[in-house]
């Protein structure tokens, strides 16, 4: 018999510059434009609860991704009967924002030729000005496509300007 202590597993360390713990969400919405809406708005929610405040630079700059995004599975990716599926990971200093609708033969790709009277056709521009990286994967486990998009969030863009959670608040709660 040894007097030597069984080794613990090893736990992995966090990176130096974390700026908030690991943090995950995934949930699947209608192909509708209220899960659309709805996807947006859980968004928020969950980044304000990861620390990321509302009004801030970087929760602005993630929910218009999340809307974007969204959007397009909508949109674009609709498939009478699927829903997508949004998925959002915190980790260090990053955001990935994760977006999976069914149809995997309309692939994403901005559009440069967009004329400026033109209604739509602007969202993956848009993705592609917030976001520090951006792309697509197909689908390993079924139809369909994933289009992801990765942020990173400094301190200086979580800092939140006072007169803007006062009109948050105050557009959630119509009673304040």
């Amino acid at each position: 018999m040894t007097d030597k202590q069984p080794l613990l597993p090893v736990r992995p360390t966090r990176a130096p510059n974390a700026r908030f713990p690991w943090h995950h969400f995934t949930m699947r919405f209608s192909s509708t434009p209220r899960g659309a809406r709805l996807a947006r708005r859980l968004t928020g929610e969950r980044l304000d609860a990861w620390g990321i405040p509302y009004g801030s630079d970087a929760h602005d700059a993630l929910l218009l991704t999340v809307a974007e995004l969204s959007s397009n599975a909508v949109r674009h990716g609709h498939v009478s009967g699927r829903d997508f599926r949004l998925r959002l990971s915190a980790e260090g200093a990053a955001i990935r924002i994760e977006v999976t609708d069914t149809r995997g033969e309309r692939l994403p790709a901005p559009n440069d030729s967009t004329s400026p009277d033109q209604e739509g056709g602007r969202g993956l521009l848009v993705v592609a000005a917030l976001a520090d990286r951006w792309g697509w994967y197909p689908c390993a486990d079924g139809p369909g496509k994933t289009v992801w998009a990765v942020l990173n969030v400094s301190p200086s863009s979580m800092q939140q300007d006072p007169a803007s959670r006062r009109s948050h608040v105050a557009l959630e709660n119509p009673c304040m």
